[in-house]
């Protein structure tokens, strides 16, 4: 069915929400209709926070709010959704549109097989209502479920749509780009160049799927790099884990704006404990690029002093090659915990593949290199 057909069903004038790729109809269509506007249109940090976003909005209005979210971010709705929106509590009604990722039946990717598995159950678990759209969904069939909802949101309760793999179309094209020179794969490149035999753990999306294809193009083994192809916004933490067990070593964390922007909080313990072996590095293109270029709020703060306030010892934004080797060699050499923020273009290869190798495998390689 139609994005916007099915946002004139749940007739609801606020959305805020994490964008999905399996959602980019509905993303753009917002894009398209909204923009970002804090009346009407909000990417938020996570989706725990987009969930109190919406409790917010509800509470000033009284009116129906929708939290758009990839199935994954289930886990960063749990704790608001049974302490906050539960009719138990203060009975908040709430619309969630949710992507279907690793579907049953449908192929995916292995970060998304056992989300998908568990995605209505949780619901269920939550006393959250859905209805599935699929291909074969009318506007009608849409409709009548809406209608069911209304009762259900009258009472307090939450009700969800939870949309398969090519549900939602939308026919309006958004364009999604910035000024910054130089692509995250170059970037990358110059990471590997200096990290060497280093541990690497980069971040979900497709700087992990660049680094492995880098590697790959090298003839480089992919022992030296831990892959975090879900847990957006972990990467930092997990690197963290590494270097504070490993201190002999040199730790490399490639993170992304979106996912730094989701767990913010966890460069406050980084820079509390400033693992002396450990480099950060945050590449920023202003967007949620994996899944369609949605932006983030990350081109609009300042990351670098974000770092500093939080104790990071030394922290920087580079934004030519030059300026980031230079940078890189230095927090290298330097024995105490760097940030190196290097602005970045959206966009990538058309071709770009994804790991060829086991999830499994690769956590095997990674522990063993390590030992």
């Amino acid at each position: 069915m139609r994005a916007e057909r099915l946002a004139e069903i749940i007739g609801s004038d606020f959305y805020t929400g994490v964008p999905d790729s399996q959602l980019k109809a509905l993303c753009n269509y917002l894009m398209d209709t909204y923009g970002i506007d804090p009346k009407h249109h909000v990417i938020g940090a996570n989706e725990g926070n987009c969930t109190a976003i919406a409790a917010g909005y509800h509470l000033a209005t009284g009116k129906i709010p929708v939290v758009y979210m990839q199935n994954s971010g289930e886990g960063n709705i749990i704790n608001p959704a049974a302490s906050l929106l539960s009719d138990q509590v203060y009975g908040i009604p709430v619309v969630f549109v949710i992507g279907w990722r690793g579907e049953p039946g449908v192929h995916d990717e292995p970060q998304h097989i056992y989300q998908g598995q568990v995605t209505l159950k949780l619901l269920e678990d939550m006393d959250i209502r859905y209805f599935i759209v699929g291909k074969e969904t009318t506007d009608g069939e849409a409709a009548a479920a809406m209608e069911e909802f209304k009762k259900i949101l009258a009472a307090g309760k939450d009700a969800a749509f939870v949309v398969r793999k090519g549900a939602l179309s939308y026919d309006g094209q958004v364009e999604y780009k910035n000024d910054n020179p130089m692509s995250r794969e170059e970037i990358i490149r110059h990471i590997t160049a200096v990290s060497g035999e280093d541990p690497v753990i980069s971040t979900t999306g497709k700087a992990s799927r660049e680094l492995f294809e880098i590697r790959e193009a090298r003839g480089q083994s992919h022992k030296y790099d831990f892959l975090t192809v879900g847990s957006m916004g972990h990467s930092s933490s997990i690197a963290f884990g590494v270097a504070v067990n490993r201190p002999e070593r040199k730790v490399w964390c490639i993170d992304g704006d979106g996912a730094a922007l989701m767990h913010l909080g966890s460069m406050a313990l980084l820079g509390a404990e400033a693992p002396e072996n450990l480099v950060h590095i945050l590449i920023n293109n202003g967007a949620h690029e994996t899944v369609g270029g949605m932006p983030t709020v990350a081109s609009r703060i300042d990351l670098v002093s974000v770092a500093r306030a939080c104790g990071y010892p030394h922290a920087v934004c580079v934004e030519d090659p030059a300026s980031l080797d230079r940078e890189l060699l230095a927090a290298r050499e330097r024995k105490s915990l760097s940030l190196i923020e290097v602005k970045c273009a959206i966009g990538a290869r058309a071709d770009l593949g994804r790991p060829t190798t086991a999830a499994m495998d690769n956590k095997n390689e990674f522990m063993d290199f390590l030992r």
